[in-house]
């Protein structure tokens, strides 16, 4: 679903993400884990076609993000840490312009809205501006803004800041449904626990290189996933 060969990216002198390398196949929920500054923005950036890189080629379904980027933007959704949503438009009105750009009939997407909104209890607010929305609630409408076309692929910053216990419950199940359809995610995470309990696999970078990556057992062995992560920044 995705593939990432040698990926580097250089700010000035200093290199953000440093040949690295990654493969997620359909099905997996891929956690993404490093400190402040490792380089997982500017990694989930590039898989997204929003920022341009220097070295390697990332291929999202066999279609490459260089040569043929709004192939590859068809098949993702992006969620960043900080979802920019317009905030004149209701809630409504900016699911309905998502589902514009991505060509969604209008029985499909009313459907979806209908599910998605009902399961966030964000329905009787979709007629209010953005303006009005809490954080919470725009992470919320970013997510079914995301969902809304059914991409193949979803990536996604910090996607549980903001988010209560039962609205990051929901996410975690609508996470595991798009990958049993075949779908993968790639998002990156701050809180340890969710990575060690709902990822199959887990990368962990430091200083834009990749140090380690695989399964949650080959990543963790007995350990917990946070003991592995603090020995190897330490």
């Amino acid at each position: 679903m995705l593939d990432i060969q040698h990926l580097t990216k250089q700010y000035g002198n200093t290199k953000a993400v440093d040949d690295l390398s990654l493969h997620i196949a359909s099905g997996e929920i891929y956690g993404f884990i490093g400190h402040n500054g490792a380089g997982k923005t500017t990694t989930l950036k590039s898989v997204a076609g929003i920022l341009p890189f220097d070295e390697g080629e990332i291929t999202v379904g066999g279609i490459s993000v260089k040569q043929d980027p709004l192939a590859c933007k068809k098949q993702i959704a992006y969620i960043p840490d900080n979802p920019d949503l317009y905030e004149y438009m209701t809630g409504i009105k900016f699911l309905n312009f998502i589902a514009d750009v991505f060509g969604v009939d209008e029985s499909e997407r009313q459907t979806r809205i209908s599910t998605y909104a009902d399961r966030f209890e964000l329905t009787k607010d979709l007629g209010s501006p953005i303006a009005s929305y809490s954080h919470g609630m725009r992470q919320k409408l970013a997510i079914i803004a995301a969902w809304i076309h059914e991409p193949r692929l979803i990536i996604m910053d910090e996607p549980f800041v903001g988010l209560d216990p039962k609205a990051s419950h929901i996410l975690k199940e609508m996470m595991r449904e798009l990958c049993d359809k075949g779908g993968a995610i790639f998002f990156s995470t701050h809180v340890l626990e969710v990575a060690e309990k709902l990822c199959d696999k887990v990368a962990i970078i430091k200083s834009g290189k990749l140090i380690r990556s695989g399964t949650m057992e080959e990543v963790k062995g007995d350990d917990s996933l946070e003991q592995v992560f603090l020995e190897l920044e330490g």
